[in-house]
């Protein structure tokens, strides 16, 4: 199977990994997202403004480029690589992957939103109940007049705190729905308690308690939204899966070159057998995941069945590789890897993240046997 990148995807990649490197502090980005804002609004801006990303996977009747999966995978990883904090997959994957499938003027407009930077999205899809199963509803949507009352709790909506606007999943007589939210952390509406924190990866999330809140009737994004929030799932799965390897890519050139400068006994501890065998487990595990990501990625279009597969498939497997990559790369720094002022800590905490993001490695190996089964 051949997979090379077109022209225009080669260019995609070259664009955006020459802006992040040319504009993109890594100092500035942690911290911001330490003590302050959480992100770089100026860099969101300049994402969209100057290098059109956020609309690159959209349809071009909202303003966007019209790309798909491909073009999705190659920004992910770039960011990735970058270690970029703001809000791509949670507004562009998961908002847009959602609005796509809905339908009326509300939708489109806040896609044209994402497109041109101005709107940040937070998908409130988890519950306390529901584990990593984004089926499980139990927050609910009752009908008073022309006007919608939402109620439930949901947890861990990440870029909730830099978010305008919230996609919140509620079932309607049993069948899971999906609502559009106007949204300020400063200013919430009545009826919507926001609890705001920050994840071990130094990235804003909140969880969210809904008591009645009331919504217009254009807020009802999808009324049968079920299919829909499964497809983005498993297109986010593929988003984070790119956006890690993205970021082993450069936890693994980091670490090779640190061995080859650190010197122990008079020579680089590069030259050290025990310490090479690691690095080439490291490199093995980065092949694999990178090989995941491509399968998931071209099997965003197949069947339901076939998508899921490749989506658990991915995400374990990326699980396992962020995991020792991580490690071993913080243990070959010696106690450098675990400081703030070292890039490598901070790729470790997020490639810790990502393993249980959208379902942890058990998680999504038991999916995928249970899609498996005959």
């Amino acid at each position: 199977m051949d997979f090379s990148f077109t022209a225009e995807q080669e260019l995609l990649r070259d664009t955006v990994t020459e802006y992040l490197a040319a504009r993109y502090d890594i100092e500035s980005s942690r911290a911001a997202a330490r003590i302050g804002a959480g992100w770089q609004p100026q860099v969101w801006r300049g994402l969209a403004e100057e290098v059109g990303i956020l609309g690159a996977a959209l349809p071009e009747s909202v303003g966007g480029i019209g790309g798909g999966p491909v073009e999705t995978m190659i920004i992910a990883e770039a960011l990735g690589g970058a270690l970029v904090v703001e809000s791509y997959v949670d507004t562009v994957v998961v908002g847009g992957g959602l609005l796509r499938r809905a339908a009326g003027k509300r939708a489109e407009d806040l896609l044209s939103g994402i497109a041109e930077g101005s709107i940040v999205i937070g998908f409130a899809g988890l519950e306390p109940q529901s584990g990593y199963d984004y089926g499980s509803v139990a927050a609910t949507a009752v009908r008073e007049g022309d006007d919608w009352l939402l109620t439930g709790v949901k947890t861990v909506v990440t870029s909730a705190p830099i978010a305008t606007q919230l996609l919140v999943t509620a079932a309607i007589d049993g069948e899971i729905a999906l609502f559009a939210v106007d949204f300020d952390v400063a200013n919430p509406p009545a009826g919507l308690t926001v609890e705001s924190y920050r994840t071990i990866d130094e990235r804003p999330a909140a969880d969210l308690t809904f008591r009645n809140l009331r919504l217009p009737a254009d807020a009802l994004l999808l009324a049968d939204a079920g299919g829909a929030v499964a497809a983005t799932i498993d297109e986010a799965i593929a988003a984070i899966s790119a956006e890690a390897v993205g970021a082993m890519r450069k936890v693994v050139a980091d670490t090779v070159e640190y061995t080859k400068q650190r010197q122990q006994f008079g020579v680089p501890i590069a030259s050290f057998q025990a310490l090479q065998h690691r690095m080439v487990n490291m490199h093995l595990e980065l092949e694999q995941a990178v090989a995941a990501s491509y399968l998931v990625t071209l099997k965003l279009t197949a069947a339901p069945a076939e998508r899921a597969r490749a989506a658990s498939a991915a995400k374990a497997t990326i699980g396992r590789a962020a995991r020792l990559i991580g490690q071993e790369a913080v243990q070959l720094h010696g106690a450098m890897g675990m400081t703030e002022e070292l890039a490598i800590g901070h790729f470790f905490k997020r490639l810790t993240a990502v393993q249980y993001e959208y379902g942890t490695t058990a998680h999504h190996t038991a999916r995928y046997a249970a899609l498996t089964r005959p």
